[in-house]
């Protein structure tokens, strides 16, 4: 059951409990060199990304999201801090949304003026509070970032946006700290009806931050809480997408695509199942599947043929054979060789 909030767009991509979750990313190159922002961009639209979020610095970049911009076709996101005058080149810019916290970005006029801007636009405004860079006065009061430090940081901007009659935001409250960041999610949901991007920030590298980011987002999805989110990793930000993606197909929210569901592998594989599950994976990577596909993938004569029995379509192989399912049943037996071929093309069948 997801937590009911306020929807509206984000360029194409709708926001908000009544639409799916979106998997966003951010690029790790220089914005002002549009040529390899682009292309990052492209990677990540091939990876399934919805959203992508480009760091604005200085005026120069917020220039150069007009070429980018006209040069991809995922919505874009102007990541400001401070500076105001940024944000209002982003939009000149053509962005399709602004992250930025009004309370940081000086006198009521300047907050102003980025409001009406964002409104005249037709552009949303995501909320980012972070534990890595709190009010000096709510570290002071609360002795650390916590929790609750956290929710009266986001309440205190979301309060500067309602007062201007901004409604079309959303927030984030992340933190390094799992439990931190869970414990700020749940008490703000209680608080407001305003979307939540979810995220685990600065999580460290795949190996921990992939562990971090699965339990915290995860967690909070399980609960119904949230509504757009970003793996951080200290690495390819294209695996930032498939791992959100992934947390996203494990508690069942995506519509389309496949999963994979593959054992462990233990003393009884009579298959190599490793190679098998990388070959598959590679030959399925870029086949666009129209419906929501669970394939197995399976090398154990003791679990192998039962969980094959519960997805769409499936192998489990041993001793140089294998036997294909579909649709519950045996569909046909088969030499270990053939297996992927036929898994493949019968894939593709059912995405036709």
């Amino acid at each position: 059951m997801r937590r009911n909030t306020r929807c509206f767009n984000l360029g194409k991509v709708n926001i908000g409990s009544d639409h799916p979750i979106s998997v966003q990313s951010m690029t790790k190159t220089d914005t002002r060199d549009i040529e390899k922002t682009v292309e990052q961009i492209n990677e990540l639209q091939m990876a399934g990304c919805d959203i992508i979020r480009c760091a604005v610095p200085n005026i120069d970049a917020a220039k150069s999201l007009k070429g980018i911009i006209l040069k991809t076709k995922l919505p874009i996101v102007a990541d400001i801090h401070f500076e105001y005058r940024l944000a209002l080149e982003a939009i000149k810019s053509g962005v399709h949304g602004l992250r930025i916290n009004p309370g940081n970005i000086g006198q009521k006029k300047r907050i102003i003026s980025v409001v009406q801007s964002a409104k005249d636009s037709n552009i949303p405004i995501r909320i980012g509070v972070n534990s890595g860079s709190l009010e000096k006065d709510l570290l002071e009061k609360y002795g650390y970032p916590s929790a609750d430090a956290l929710v009266e940081s986001a309440e205190r901007h979301l309060s500067i946006l309602d007062e201007l009659d901004f409604k079309n935001v959303k927030v984030s409250v992340k933190s390094s700290n799992v439990n931190i960041m869970i414990d700020a999610y749940r008490k703000l949901a209680k608080k407001t009806d305003v979307p939540f991007h979810l995220g685990v920030t600065e999580s460290g590298t795949y190996e921990i931050g992939s562990v971090k980011s699965s339990i915290g987002i995860g967690s909070l999805i399980s609960e119904g809480i949230g509504d757009t989110i970003r793996v951080s990793l200290t690495d390819d930000p294209v695996k930032e997408v498939k791992m959100g993606k992934n947390i996203l197909k494990a508690l069942g929210h995506f519509e389309n695509g496949i999963e994979l569901i593959t054992c462990p592998g233990c003393g009884r594989l009579e298959i190599d199942l490793q190679s098998l599950v990388e070959d598959v994976e590679k030959r399925i990577e870029k086949i666009k599947i129209k419906k929501t596909l669970k394939v197995s993938i399976l090398g154990c004569v003791v679990n192998g043929p039962g969980e094959a029995l519960g997805s769409d379509i499936g192998i489990a192989g041993g001793r140089g054979k294998g036997q294909i399912y579909k649709n519950g049943k045996i569909y046909k037996s088969c030499k270990e060789s053939e297996i992927v071929d036929i898994l493949v093309e019968e894939i593709e069948k059912i995405n036709l």
